[in-house]
């Protein structure tokens, strides 16, 4: 039934949830960042130099939250905070050289454990997993009110289409 699926799924999502949590704690902060503060750089490069706001928005956060966020960033010279030539009021952050560099080696570190991961998987339940993970995202982002954020591909929010 949908509601025994619903349950399992649940539970499944749940497990996978707190073990990526807690490996992506232990893996990126081995990089002088923490797991936001990674999110954070890891959105800025999604969406290029932007506001603080729309960095917020991007991350789910509260303004608040953000700014503590991207001042240990800058603090650290892994972004920069710049005039914003729309609003002159206004600033726009960006990734410096480091911040890149940094995101990179955190990026290299992440994609190289998944695909240790799924190496024994086939190609077919590899790409099914990947479809199957951008729908729930954008099913569950939707059901929010929430806008796909960093996770969902272009298309995907609002789609119930299968991605090519």
């Amino acid at each position: 039934s949908t509601a025994a699926d619903a349950a399992e799924l649940y539970d499944a999502l749940s497990a996978l949830v707190r073990v990526y949590q807690f490996r992506d704690r232990d893996r990126i902060c081995c990089h002088d960042v923490s797991v936001t503060q990674c999110y954070a750089l890891e959105a800025l490069l999604k969406v290029g130099p932007c506001t603080l706001n729309a960095l917020a928005a991007e991350l789910y956060l509260d303004k608040s939250t953000a700014s503590r966020v991207v001042a240990v960033l800058e603090r650290k010279g892994y972004v920069s905070r710049n005039p914003n030539p729309d609003d002159a009021r206004a600033t726009r952050l960006d990734v410096t050289p480091a911040g890149r560099r940094l995101h990179e080696r955190i990026r290299v570190d992440m994609v190289a454990e998944q695909a240790a991961m799924i190496e024994d998987f086939g190609p077919e339940v590899r790409r099914g997993a990947v479809v199957l993970l951008q729908r729930l995202t954008a099913s569950a982002a939707a059901r929010s009110g929430l806008t796909c954020g960093p996770v969902c591909p272009p298309g995907a929010c609002g789609s119930s289409e299968t991605p090519a």
